[in-house]
């Protein structure tokens, strides 16, 4: 657990910024935003966003599902036990 801390933590201290745009992308919309257009550099911000946390939802609504079905068979286990007394 200690490892996985340190990794965390790791990772998060070294953040660097990143230009992971095609030439043509970038082109655009620098000269869309200094025309004073910024509404397509809107949407691409926008569907980067939807990028960026559709595996977070993706991933979250499996948890949740596992949660719930891993919920519902213990509280059927348990109404299957006898009661001892």
């Amino acid at each position: 657990m200690k490892t996985l801390i340190a990794l965390v933590a790791f990772l998060f201290l070294n953040i660097t910024g990143v230009y992971a745009q095609c030439a043509m992308c970038r082109a655009t919309l620098e000269n869309n935003v200094s025309n004073g257009d910024p509404g397509i550099a809107a949407g691409i911000n926008i569907g980067i966003m939807y990028l960026f946390f559709a595996p977070y939802v993706a991933v979250g609504a499996v948890a949740f599902f596992w949660y719930k079905t891993t919920k519902s068979n213990a509280r059927k286990e348990l109404e299957r036990r006898p009661v001892l007394r």
